[in-house]
């Protein structure tokens, strides 16, 4: 019988950590378990608002000077007491059945590691649930952040991860690398010799960016730390990587063209009109499906043009990722 731990981060977010931990007054489980939240140097504060639910649910505050959400998470791993830590991120909420789905599955097919899928709530705004739909499209990912189809070597992430005790200290747990880092670790996972896999029914609503430029720095980050963790971890790279960046080159050739031949254009109109159209399916407003055509564009040109900047610092220029990149280390 696992004894859970959920750990925590935030970072000048306390608003989101009111709305998390009134969904943790909803969960339904029979036992107990912790809530360890990390204040990373917030100058925000939330332990006002967690004062609030401490009659209601276990909670272990932290406060320590910023260092990252890697640090934080692992900081809250090594002062927690379960022997089975579950990773959120601040800004998901959980619904009741979460812990009984994520209890379930390790009682009858235990692993080390686990990852959930995300969706946006029904309280989201349109411009997050189109984001929401970018990032967790067949069409737009492959499915890779939580399909129902993939299973075996799942990547979880951290907004809805699991790691037991033991995986985390053979690991030593997250690194400083940030974002990227939760790939990082999985990859530590599975050279340490552990299993990770997804447990389809372990989800979580995900806020995710609430602006057009945040969604954007946020994909260009995810395309520049991809080459970094290939050249950390020699053989984990997939040709799928490159789509993005293939994709935008094919999008300024179907422009340029355009004027004298339009069957490229064609095809791409072909293809948003197909992203358009399963959107629209999934949430039922032609508003939000009309913005899940442009957050699709913008992850693709964005992640796109981030990966290939980075192949380029790394592989032509020859530079080291941290002297490339040194805003996505903590020291």
């Amino acid at each position: 019988m696992l004894n859970y731990s959920f750990i925590i981060p935030v970072y000048n977010r306390p608003q989101e950590i009111r709305e998390l931990l009134e969904s943790f007054k909803m969960v339904e489980f029979d036992r107990k378990y912790e809530i360890v939240i990390v204040e990373d140097g917030s100058s925000e504060k939330s332990d006002l608002i967690i004062e609030e639910f401490r009659d209601t649910l276990s909670i272990s505050y932290f406060y320590k000077e910023n260092s990252g959400p890697g640090d934080s998470r692992n900081y809250g791993m090594r002062h927690a007491r379960g022997d089975y830590f579950i990773v959120l991120d601040s800004d998901v909420i959980l619904p009741s059945n979460y812990l009984l789905e994520v209890d379930k599955f390790l009682e009858e097919n235990f692993v080390h590691a686990y990852g959930g899928p995300d969706d946006a709530h029904a309280s989201f705004s349109d411009l997050q649930k189109a984001i929401n739909f970018a990032m967790t499209s067949f069409l737009t990912t492959g499915g890779i952040r939580g399909g129902k189809k993939q299973v075996g070597k799942f990547q979880p992430r951290s907004f809805n991860m699991g790691i037991s005790k033991q995986a985390f200290e053979a690991t030593g747990g997250y690194g400083k690398i940030h974002p990227g880092e939760d790939p990082d670790l999985t990859f530590r996972i599975w050279k340490a010799g552990f299993e990770t896999s997804l447990i389809p029914d372990a989800k979580v609503f995900h806020k995710r960016r609430i602006s057009w430029s945040s969604f954007r720095i946020q994909v260009y980050k995810f395309g520049v730390v991809r080459p970094i963790l290939s050249k950390w971890h020699p053989g984990t790279g997939k040709i799928t990587f490159c789509f993005p960046t293939l994709f935008t080159f094919y999008l300024v050739f179907a422009l340029l063209i355009s004027p004298i031949c339009q069957l490229p254009i064609l095809t791409v109109l072909t293809y948003l009109l197909l992203i358009m159209s399963s959107a629209l399916a999934q949430t039922k407003s032609i508003k939000i499906a009309s913005m899940s055509v442009l957050t699709s564009l913008i992850q693709f040109t964005s992640y796109g043009y981030g990966f290939l900047l980075s192949n380029f610092k790394l592989h032509v220029l020859r530079l080291d990722e941290k002297q490339a990149f040194p805003k996505f280390f903590f020291k």
